[in-house]
């Protein structure tokens, strides 16, 4: 086995632990790829012969590591190809790694009574439609001709589907910037209807990113606002900032702008994130000057309580309407 699908077992909008996660498993390879809000592919060719262990007993390492450092459990499918490390992982559980054999027999025993919306890529659509024809799993699938599933779901598609029900993965793990975004949620005490209360939330998630990117001298290029709501439903919206800033009052105004634009009327809302992506170094943009006092003045108050966090602690200096 060489890769690794590794899903962290965290608690509802704890997003801002993955980035920490991911750093784990970087321990072990370079070649990781994200997938947000709780998983991540792992490559371990080179771990394997580097520590002389197989991908199966690192990922044990792995999840003794995540327990103990982060107190974090995860479930984790392992398999020759990413693909199949994802088929793996929707059949693991905390504490047991699932794999799925290299021979291609075995492989397609594995796959062979699978229902086909198991498959990365098949959404409930296709998976309805292969249904309605019979092709209900990845058995029937991968003995069906190429040419009839091409009819069904068209000719890239079909092509693809017919690979992967026998098995055949040519994905690989691609390193990906998501690790590097930083996330910060304000989940509610109960579900909240105040609007006020959900901008101070927005306010205190957006003072928390600006000062955090700061910290590590970067600046984000995105803004996404993710809003929970009651029934477990959500919604997420995507910023694309003026400029790359770390500047708190500019990721403010970009998350108060996504917020009024969804029309929430007494919306029952449980939890609140924001996460700043597209990460790139300070030194490496350029800021618009604006010739506008009351913008340098502020930028100028930002810096001294940025040193008075490092020196006092994160709540050393707040906004005045979250000083409460």
């Amino acid at each position: 086995m060489t890769i690794l699908c590794v899903r962290f077992q965290l608690p509802p909008m704890y997003e801002a632990a993955l980035p920490q996660l991911l750093g784990l498993l970087e321990d072990f390879t370079p070649v990781v790829e994200a997938l947000p809000p709780d998983g991540a592919l792992a490559d371990l060719r080179g771990a394997e012969r580097y520590f002389g262990r197989s991908a199966v007993e690192l990922a044990s390492v792995i999840r003794v590591r995540a327990l103990a450092h982060h107190g974090v459990d995860c479930a984790i499918g392992a398999g020759p190809g990413p693909m199949l490390a994802r088929v793996a992982l929707r059949y693991a559980e905390p504490g047991v790694t699932c794999v799925v054999p290299e021979e291609p027999d075995a492989i397609a025993e594995f796959l062979a009574d699978k229902p086909v919306a198991v498959l990365p890529g098949v959404g409930a659509a296709t998976a309805r439609t292969l249904c309605d024809y019979g092709l209900d799993t990845l058995g029937r699938v991968a003995v069906a001709p190429l040419s009839t599933l091409q009819r069904l779901i068209g000719a890239k598609a079909g092509r693809e589907l017919h690979e992967k029900a026998n098995g055949i993965d040519r994905g690989r793990v691609v390193p990906n910037a998501v690790s590097r975004s930083l996330a910060a949620e304000r989940p509610f005490p109960r579900d909240e209807l105040d609007p006020e209360r959900h901008r101070r939330a927005l306010l205190s998630a957006a003072e928390e990113l600006g000062t955090r990117l700061r910290a590590v001298e970067k600046v984000c290029r995105t803004l996404t606002l993710t809003v929970r709501y009651a029934d477990r439903s959500s919604t997420t919206r995507s910023r694309t900032l003026k400029e790359p800033t770390a500047h708190s009052p500019a990721l403010t105004r970009a998350a108060y702008g996504m917020y009024e634009a969804l029309g929430l009327q007494r919306a029952r809302v449980r939890a609140i994130a924001l996460r700043a992506e597209g990460l790139t170094p300070a030194e490496q943009v350029s800021h618009q000057l604006t010739f506008d006092p009351v913008d340098e003045k502020v930028r100028r108050i930002e810096e001294v309580a940025d040193r008075a966090r490092a020196k006092f602690g994160p709540r050393a200096v707040t906004p005045g309407s979250l000083a409460a």
